[in-house]
């Protein structure tokens, strides 16, 4: 027997009875090849006939266990083509809920009846659908890597669950006032180009001097940091956000000599994340608030303030570099306030027009 690649195939080739047989192996790499090769050679010996089977019952001989291949996915395929945090996510997806549930299952043999097994396992143990539905979004996208390779041929239908939309938190106009007045000095700054800016912990953190441009009152987002390593914002999406004169002011009366970073270290180092976690609590206390946030409270304030100012949604998903409109939809329901004052004026007397201007008054003519 011989393992070649045929038409772009990996097939065995064999003799057997003198006739000659050309197989192409179920799963389209080298090592699946040999693998189905050691399959038909054991039917031989059993003394089986070779007659055709289904591609089914072929793939599913051969097909590697889901433990082993999303093993190998995240390796070949996650490190490669995602950022650092997002490999992390996925690998702790991988080690704690689907190898525990899949592991033994080859690849092949997962189907819609294996899905739902798993989202009703994983609410028996008191998990939300928007956590799950983050589950199968990492088992689909390995799953379709399974179907580019060869692995299996139809990729199952996964029907996801249907998940409320997760509140969020932001400050109002006067607990945003009271929280900047209250943060230590050292990290005003910081606060308030999250509040003004609405730039993400990670974007603030690796933000450079050459980045601040405090005469056109502009910020160039190009980067990111996460455990500290640098990357791509979130979405590999570098964005401009323009800034008011307030902030322009703060930043430039901020500038030092320490180092490239905007925001760092006495040494001009970076930030440590016990550093910044305990800024904004203390500063929560301080003002009297009644609850402790996080940075990512201040980029919902950021968002939520433009919206209420009366600004359209796309401007703000530009400003706060979301790859779709769907992410700022969350949004949307704080300009409610400003659609009812808008159909109001309907009620409202209609501006003085000439006579033969005016449809009402033209009817009115027409039905003397």
């Amino acid at each position: 027997m011989t393992v070649i690649k045929r038409d772009g195939r990996w097939t065995v080739d064999f003799w057997y009875e003198g006739k000659r047989y050309r197989k192409k192996s179920p799963i389209d790499t080298q090592r699946g090849a040999k693998e189905y090769e050691r399959l038909l050679l054991q039917r031989l010996i059993q003394g089986e006939p070779l007659t055709p089977q289904t591609a089914k019952s072929e793939e599913s001989a051969t097909a590697p266990t889901c433990r082993s291949f999303l093993r190998e996915w995240l390796e070949t395929y996650a490190k490669t083509n995602n950022k650092p945090s997002e490999v992390y996510s996925k690998e702790l997806i991988i080690r704690c809920h689907l190898s525990p549930f899949f592991g033994r299952r080859r690849v092949s043999e997962i189907g819609v009846r294996e899905l739902e097994r798993f989202k009703s396992a994983q609410l028996s143990k008191g998990l939300s659908p928007k956590t799950i539905n983050n589950q199968l979004s990492v088992l689909r996208r390995a799953l379709r890597s399974a179907q580019e390779w060869g692995v299996i041929e139809v990729v199952p239908t996964i029907k996801w669950m249907k998940a409320p939309r997760a509140d969020f938190d932001f400050l109002d106009f006067e607990e945003a006032e009271r929280l900047f007045d209250a943060t230590v000095l050292e990290y005003r700054p910081m606060v308030a180009t999250a509040l003004k800016a609405g730039l993400r912990l990670g974007e603030l953190l690796a933000l450079r001097q050459t980045d601040v441009d405090v005469v056109n009152g502009q910020i160039f987002v190009k980067r990111s940091v996460w455990k500290r390593t640098f990357g791509t914002p979130k979405n590999g999406l570098s964005r401009r956000v323009p800034i008011p004169p307030s902030l322009s002011r703060i930043l430039r009366d901020h500038r030092h000599l320490r180092g490239e970073l905007v925001f760092c270290q006495e040494d001009g180092s970076l930030l440590t994340g016990d550093m910044t976690k305990r800024v904004l609590p203390r500063a929560c206390r301080r003002a009297g608030l009644d609850r402790t946030i996080q940075w990512h409270v201040l980029r919902h304030t950021f968002a939520s303030h433009l919206v209420m100012r009366g600004e359209p949604l796309k401007v703000v998903q530009e400003l706060l570099g979301h790859a779709n409109i769907e992410a700022t939809m969350i949004y949307a329901h704080l300009s409610e306030s400003r659609l009812k004052d808008a159909v109001a004026k309907l009620d409202e007397p209609a501006p003085s027009r000439p006579d033969d201007g005016h449809y009402l008054v033209t009817r009115d003519r027409r039905s003397r």
